[in-house]
């Protein structure tokens, strides 16, 4: 089943507005038809199978963009806009693409010099277009849907080839767990090129419900009063979303929000005091910890709401339709309390990294997704993330996981955010640094402070020797923390 079909299966026909804003608003029987009028044009176009980028923010312009590609039988390839121009220039001549949609924006900036449609554009097609592509169906869900290039901060970045039925399973698993329905309407800061904000995306054409796009988070206060102005019942968030808004004003906290009965965090851990801050200024909304890949199509557990305080700081359990597993090096289970491996599988692990056999033989074995994270379990069978393999800090010959120590510091009265990590050391191999950020309208806080604070509460050797402060938490676009050094 081609996975637009899926989506809109319920609310092709829907005369409400899908998007709503200050800026833009679409039904989505609008968005069905045009994006259906947009797959017939592409499918006379170019056929099938071919890859197409789509760059632009989020925006009404890229939905219709996304679900014509979809629809169409094509590969969409959607790139951060404001990518630079060598990751831009590498990712077009890998998937050699030979179209795309642009915003005005990111065309003026890239200068792509191969056949592309503008916001402009696409209107003229869609009025042009007289014909729409029916459902088909015989359709094979195993071709790819979309290849999301993962971010290359330390190597070339890889394309995750996620197919129809990949889509169709993680929507439909996600779901299963957070009861959304017509009536929902979600607050959406994360970008749509990221596999985390396209799952709203997703699951709201699914059922009904609507999304307001908010391109703009660092203007805390308009997202604080659009969440009450559209009755907004959602918000989903990577860490540093929940560390400004708890943190670097009062604004957040001192808000009431009538409407709003979940929120739903992802794309790394988020310290248990900021999860601890959020649940008791705001009790009756639920928390959803939860954990994904986006080679895993974009989730793969969640912690029940109920759940956070009596398995703090776990990442819960698969979600339905996914199995996960902790072993240790030689494959075997772990028993509680030691830590491996975190194994996925199910129908939304990807097909592969794209024209990279070997990258994917390394991840993908016997089945199971490899996914790089160390975590311990308890007794029930929860899961507690560690670290990424690469991050762990080896001090002395002791292995240190930087989160503990992070764990550790958030706590202390003014911190933001902090970043643990290894600095060369002669004597000792690898020291700990830490970059802290804080509130500067509150206590100033000295680095050895800082030290004494962790020396109260952890062991020597897990002392910072480096304290380095910065101002602001700096993330990527997809608004995950990047490294502060």
């Amino acid at each position: 089943m081609n996975a637009y079909d899926f989506l809109f299966e319920k609310s092709s026909n829907l005369k409400k507005d899908f998007v709503l804003g200050p800026q833009e608003s679409k039904s989505f029987e609008s968005i069905a038809e045009e994006s259906s009028k947009l797959a017939y044009y592409l499918r006379k176009k170019i056929g099938q199978d071919k890859k197409i980028l789509l760059v632009a923010n989020n925006s009404t312009f890229f939905i219709v963009a996304y679900f014509g590609i979809l629809k169409s039988g094509n590969i969409c390839v959607p790139l951060n806009p404001v990518i630079e121009q060598a990751g831009f220039e590498f990712i077009q001549e890998k998937t050699k693409s030979l179209i795309g949609f642009f915003s005005e924006i990111s065309s003026n900036r890239l200068k792509p010099s191969f056949f592309f449609i503008t916001e402009k554009h696409l209107s003229i097609i869609i009025n042009n277009e007289s014909e729409k592509l029916s459902s088909e169906y015989v359709f094979d869900g195993e071709r790819i849907a979309e290849i999301i290039f993962t971010s290359g901060s330390t190597a070339l970045p890889k394309g995750v080839m996620l197919s129809h039925n990949n889509i169709i399973a993680n929507t439909n698993s996600i779901l299963q767990y957070i009861y959304l329905s017509e009536t929902d309407i979600m607050m959406v800061v994360l970008p749509f090129f990221y596999c985390y904000g396209l799952s709203l995306l997703h699951t709201h054409i699914r059922v009904g419900g609507s999304l307001v796009l908010n391109n703009n988070f660092i203007f805390l206060g308009t997202t604080v009063n659009d969440l009450n102005k559209y009755c907004c019942t959602g918000f989903a968030g990577v860490p540093s979303h929940f560390q400004i808004m708890l943190r670097k004003s009062d604004l957040f906290k001192n808000t009431k929000f009538p409407f709003l009965r979940y929120v739903t965090q992802a794309g790394g851990k988020l310290h248990n005091t900021f999860i601890d801050e959020f649940t008791d200024t705001f009790p009756e909304i639920k928390f959803f910890v939860m954990y994904g890949q986006t080679e895993a199509t974009s989730r793969l557990s969640y912690l029940p709401p109920k759940m956070l305080k009596q398995k703090q700081g776990s990442l819960g359990k698969g979600i339905p339709g996914v199995e996960l597993k902790v072993v240790d090096e030689k494959g075997n289970l772990i028993s509680p309390g030691n830590t491996g491996e975190i194994l996925a599988r199910g129908e939304n692990v990807m097909l592969g990294y794209f024209e990279d056999q070997e990258s994917t033989a390394n991840v993908i074995k016997d089945g199971w997704l490899y996914t790089g994270d160390l975590a311990t379990i308890d007794e029930d069978g929860y899961i507690y993330i560690n670290a990424r393999k690469k991050e762990i800090i080896k001090v002395g010959g002791k292995r240190i996981s930087p989160k503990e120590i992070e764990e550790v510091i958030v706590t202390i009265p003014g911190v933001i955010d902090c970043t643990v990590e290894a600095a060369e050391d002669e004597v000792l191999g690898e020291a700990i640094k830490v970059t802290v950020v804080v509130n500067e309208s509150g206590k100033k806080i000295t680095g050895e402070e800082i030290k004494q604070y962790c020396g109260a509460k952890l062991s020597s050797y897990k002392v910072p020797k480096y304290v380095l402060f910065k101002e602001t938490i700096e993330v990527n676009s997809a608004g995950k923390k990047v490294k502060l050094t």
